[in-house]
């Protein structure tokens, strides 16, 4: 495919004469010639749903096809919704999985049973739309989604789990009539377009909520519950919050594997629930899975009790997620983790203190539209950092970085890329220190 651009009377414009491209090819069009958030931030959201709309009308609906769960909250929904599609699998559905960011491939971004999809449909679907692509022009995550809900119907998944992209009212993903709705948790992160208060935003994520559907919310949040509660009764739709029915107790961690007891109030449910995603934060997120999956065993016939707990046991073989305490290295110990807002980075360090270590050395990057002398303000003052940059535009410049970090009496040296700072962070540990690798999906994108 050849694109050639020109300007006229101020309006751009793109024709795409028919020749194929490849792979790379395809990917360089998407990301050039149509926004995508994840590299230029505010400027590339849609706050709308027309375009999603008039391409699923094109595309004959084609997420009515199959059954879905629908995703949404500030940290973890990622993490749950590659729980619920490993459980799942386990039980032997054919299990579609989307969602956002990726951090290595573009295709991460779109599964079946764990396998990303093929280069080929990605090419095929880009070249075979142009036409349709060059009169709506819809945004970089406007068309991922499209191109993902085709996908699941061609191949004819049993259910999909649906992750939100930014916030959940005007998300592209809903469109979709689930058969549940879960919302994990609500904190500060993009505040410049979801607002800049927890109800604001509690009201974005509500915005999944649909008529008569039920909906799971993992947190009680004694400030913004009403606003879920009210949603719910507004919709005439069943409300559970996870952590009033369950809790976690006995949780022990190795380097590998978590293993945890889960209470329904004093009585003992699950003992030594096994799971191969270790951060303490996974704790929120498997009661929060837990509590789904018992709203959707009605229409889940195969799924067992096993299953569930192969689920959690084996979800990272299942389903390939990458990113979340993700262990690097042993010795010393080399850990990255995708946490990029106030509560995520929270949750990381508590987390680290759980990990017995000499020395803490900390790569450390960050993108320019976060909160970030806030979450500077937290992070430990007696480690080493290696202030960076990852290699996008949003990209914070390290010195710039450096000079906020210092006002927070964190102390190091800056590095123009992530591979050089990771480098200089491995030559300076020794044996029994520890290396965090993280502050932006972008810095564990480029290390694992």
């Amino acid at each position: 495919m050849l694109i050639v651009s020109f300007v006229a009377q101020n309006r751009i414009h793109i024709i795409i004469k028919n020749i194929k491209m490849n792979y790379q090819e395809t990917l360089d069009w998407m990301f050039a010639q149509l926004p995508m958030f994840q590299r230029k931030g505010q400027a590339a959201y849609k706050a709308n749903l027309d375009n999603t709309l008039k391409l699923d009308a094109y595309f004959g609906h084609p997420h009515k096809s199959f059954k879905t769960v629908h995703v949404a909250g500030t940290n973890g929904k990622g993490s749950v919704s590659h729980f619920l599609a490993s459980c799942l699998q386990e039980a032997g559905y054919k299990v579609g999985l989307y969602t956002s960011p990726h951090l290595k491939d573009f295709r991460e971004r779109i599964n079946i049973n764990g396998e990303h999809v093929s280069e080929q449909f990605v090419i095929d679907f880009i070249g075979d739309n142009e036409q349709l692509f060059s009169e709506i022009r819809p945004s970089f995550f406007e068309m991922t989604v499209a191109m993902a809900f085709n996908y699941f119907a061609q191949e004819e998944v049993d259910y999909a789990i649906i992750e939100t992209g930014l916030g959940g009212r005007l998300d592209s993903t809903n469109i979709i009539l689930p058969e549940l709705s879960v919302i994990t948790n609500i904190s500060l992160d993009h505040t410049a377009l979801l607002g800049d208060s927890l109800s604001q935003i509690a009201l974005e994520k509500a915005g999944i909520i649909k008529a008569g559907i039920p909906v799971v919310v993992g947190e009680y949040q004694e400030e913004i519950a009403s606003v879920f509660i009210n949603k719910s009764e507004e919709t005439s739709s069943q409300i559970r919050f996870a952590d009033k029915e369950l809790r976690v107790e006995n949780s022990v961690a190795s380097l590998k594997e978590r293993a945890l007891d889960i209470y329904r109030g004093n009585e003992l449910r699950i003992k030594s629930l096994r799971s191969s995603l270790v951060g303490v934060y996974q704790e929120k997120n498997i009661i929060t899975v837990l509590i789904a999956l018992d709203n959707l065993r009605h229409s889940l016939e195969k799924l067992s009790d096993e299953n569930i707990l192969s689920g959690f046991k084996n979800v990272v073989k299942n389903t390939g997620m990458l990113g979340r305490w993700q262990i690097l290295n042993e010795k010393p110990i080399i850990v990255c983790d995708t946490a990029h807002n106030e509560a995520g980075v929270k949750c990381v360090l508590e987390q680290l203190k759980s990990v017995a270590y000499n020395k803490l050395h900390i790569v450390f990057g960050m993108v320019n539209d976060k909160s970030i002398e806030m979450i500077l303000s937290m992070m430990p003052k007696d480690a080493t950092y290696y202030f960076t940059k990852a290699s996008i535009p949003r990209a914070l410049d390290e010195n710039e970085l450096e000079r906020i970090a210092i006002k927070c009496d964190l102390y190091g040296k800056t590095y123009p890329d992530v591979t050089t700072a990771v480098v200089a962070a491995k030559e300076a540990a020794g044996e029994d220190d520890l290396i965090y690798i993280g502050g932006s999906t972008f810095i564990v994108a480029e290390v694992v």
